[in-house]
């Protein structure tokens, strides 16, 4: 099957690259990594759950289109997306002797794609990568704009680098095998790109279940086009962390028993909660009834004083200010520049 049997969706960033979407995409995957590295040797990262669902289907896959495949499982979880990971992962490249003109495969969620992405920015200082999302979550949002990172004791995603995929291969009939749990936290970030962009993508999602290769498709092109214009995230990149500043901190604090897509979902609230004390729009209510549709859980059980801790140690603080991103209408948010002090003050008043 070729890929003209997918959408493919173009990015032209500092690396330019195709992302595939698609029910069965999987199929042109060993034809694509040939057109665009040749026949080299692959290292294959994945967690323990993709392993036991799909990972004998993926070797047969990468090995059926000639590649010497050598595959790494971390275990599946936030946790795992940590410095002694990484650390080994590198150590596991070096031994089976992968060179500059080799490749990594990252194969899973949201902290296989960190933490693939960054290993492969740091071995032999960068070797190419392709991204293989296997949830929603990470189709729609971390597999997309060469963001790639890991946590460390002080916070999420605080130690990364900007280095973008060769090519992102999406095959949604992948997400059949999700429970109902993971599936939904990547309807946060989908219900996210509605509120921060593009209303008609709010409104469509009011009908369930909405079009699972259309919706992945129109979120990637709208991720697409924020990312060829603020690669580096000095501007407008920063409205794609609407809801994530508070959720982040709802994560570290609930030592990541709270989902990301659950924290989001509990971040985009409080976000727009905040919006008219700043004279902003209020959308909380249609905003809170579309996340309950969705079946979220959206009380805070922090503090402002213990969600404010954890906030000082946000990437988006620059000195003593803190950038939010809070909404003027739906599709439609604003980046704020606010006092960090200022932070806490209306955190008081919404918590």
């Amino acid at each position: 099957m070729t890929t003209d049997t997918y959408k493919t969706i173009h990015v032209a960033a500092s690396g330019s690259y195709d992302i595939i979407i698609g029910d069965g995409a999987l199929a042109c995957l060993g034809e694509r990594l040939h057109a665009l590295v040749g026949n080299c040797r692959l290292a294959l990262l994945t967690d323990s759950n993709i392993d036991a669902l799909h990972g004998a289907a993926m070797m047969k896959e990468l090995t059926a289109a000639g590649y010497d495949v050598c595959k790494y499982v971390i275990p599946a979880g936030e946790e795992s997306k940590s410095a002694e990971n990484m650390l080994a992962f590198l150590d596991f490249m070096a031994r089976n002797r992968l060179t500059r003109s080799d490749a990594l495969v990252a194969f899973g969620g949201g902290v296989v794609g960190d933490l693939g992405g960054l290993s492969a920015s740091l071995y032999l200082r960068g070797i190419s990568y392709i991204q293989v999302p296997t949830t929603l979550l990470a189709a729609v949002d971390s597999s997309v704009g060469g963001k790639t990172a890991i946590d460390i004791p002080a916070g999420k995603n605080l130690v990364g680098a900007f280095y973008q995929p060769r090519l992102v291969c999406c095959d949604t009939r992948l997400m059949d095998t999700l429970s109902s749990d993971i599936y939904r936290d990547g309807c946060a970030e989908v219900i996210k790109y509605g509120v921060i962009l593009d209303a008609a993508l709010y409104d469509k999602l009011h009908t369930l279940p909405f079009d699972r290769i259309d919706v992945v498709a129109r979120c990637v092109e709208i991720k697409r086009d924020v990312v060829q214009e603020d690669e580096f995230d000095n501007g407008k990149r920063g409205l794609l962390n609407f809801g994530h500043t508070f959720g982040h901190a709802i994560e570290k604090l609930s030592n990541f028993e709270v989902s990301h897509g659950s924290a989001v979902a509990k971040g985009m609230v409080i976000a727009a909660k905040m919006a008219p004390l700043f004279g902003l729009a209020d959308v909380e209510k249609p905003l809170t009834a579309l996340l309950e549709q969705y079946g979220f859980d959206l009380g805070c059980p922090y503090s402002a004083e213990q969600m404010f801790d954890v906030i000082l140690s946000d990437k988006k603080r620059r000195g003593g200010n803190l950038t939010l991103v809070l909404p003027r209408a739906i599709g439609n948010c604003d980046l704020i520049t606010v006092p960090v002090d200022e932070v806490l003050v209306k955190l008081k008043q919404v918590i």
